[in-house]
């Protein structure tokens, strides 16, 4: 079977870690790739923020591989595109695994933040009003649900034994209250995965204390976002961590880091989260499309990065080593060929 990607190189380093990603991807084969247009580089290069038909040949892609966005603080006119291509595909859950390595993340773990990806303050209804800023924040029954089941269906999936929910739900009565209260109506449902809850602040504490007592963290919008980063840093940084947008027809997979213009078109950019965004990626198709090949190869691609990581000390200035992106790229792909023979 061939799978269509769609493939958007994106804004600074994005090109050049998609290329390593591309790399892995043909060396696997049984993948045809489509170039799709949008970012800030290609509303320079085209006077748009992106190809007319984006959204439709995105729809028709068994998956979207997907580099960096840029996004300028100081326009206020220039919306997320982040946030626009997961509203328009659907893209509600946020999966972000997080698992430490040897000799180089703060303790020992291995967990993974499913992130609500479409409402909260994401949404960016705000405005101005007599010299005071408002910005409202929305919690819908539906999405509430909608993630709460993908976060113990993953979690039973994956032989998980337990979901926490991170909230604030003591002080934000009905928008974490609303979430709160949904998840543990799921919950009921899944008698086999165990339901906690903690609050966001004990979370960030715990995450940096005890990292090993979460297996699967459900939470809203801007929380994710911001303890993804924490994780991040636990792990060794966040050149290292990929993330998978879930929609219920297509997915989207890229790293968690930015577009690091300083760095553009240097070779020194960090390509691991790429790669894990990879890996993300082949199982989701292994799943989805129940094709165990792609499982095997996903393993196959994990087993490579750890061992680059690990034993091969492979880093990239930004972890301390001289390794240029592309030989990264070759010390995982020669780590993946040994797996395969």
């Amino acid at each position: 079977m061939v799978y269509k990607i769609g493939v958007v190189r994106g804004d600074g380093i994005g090109p050049e870690v998609v290329e390593q990603a591309l790399r892995v991807l043909s060396f696997i084969g049984n993948f045809e790739f489509v170039e799709l247009g949008i970012g800030y580089t290609y509303m320079n290069r085209h006077g748009e923020l992106y190809q007319k038909d984006f959204f439709d040949v995105a729809r028709r892609m068994d998956a979207v591989l997907k580099g960096p966005l840029y996004t300028p603080w100081d326009r206020r006119d220039f919306r997320s595109l982040n946030y626009l291509i997961r509203r328009e595909l659907d893209l509600y859950a946020n999966v972000r695994p997080f698992k430490s390595y040897e000799g180089l993340s703060l303790g020992k773990f291995d967990f993974t933040i499913v992130r609500e990806n479409l409402e909260d303050l994401y949404v960016g209804v705000e405005g101005e009003v007599g010299g005071v800023a408002v910005s409202v924040r929305f919690t819908s029954r539906q999405e509430a649900e909608r993630v709460s089941r993908f976060a113990f269906e993953y979690a039973r999936r994956e032989g998980l034994e337990k979901v926490t929910l991170v909230h604030k739900a003591n002080i934000l009565k009905y928008t974490d209250g609303l979430l709160r209260e949904v998840f543990f109506e799921v919950a009921k449902e899944y008698p086999d995965v165990r339901a906690e809850e903690v609050l966001v602040d004990t979370s960030a504490y715990k995450l940096v204390k005890e990292p090993s007592s979460f297996r699967v963290i459900l939470t809203p919008n801007l929380y994710g976002d911001i303890l993804s980063d924490l994780a991040a840093a636990l792990v060794g940084g966040l050149g290292l961590c990929g993330s998978a947008q879930i929609g219920p027809k297509t997915a989207v997979f890229e790293p968690v880091h930015g577009v690091a213009f300083d760095i553009a078109g240097r070779n020194l950019a960090n390509p691991y989260g790429m790669l894990e965004a990879t890996r993300l990626l082949l199982k989701y198709l292994g799943w989805a499309r129940g094709d165990g090949n792609l499982l095997k190869w996903s393993k196959a691609l994990e087993d490579a990065i750890r061992r680059a990581i690990q034993e091969q000390k492979a880093f990239t200035p930004d972890l301390g080593g001289k390794y240029h992106t592309n030989e990264v790229g070759d010390a995982v792909l020669k780590n993946l060929s040994r797996e395969n023979s």
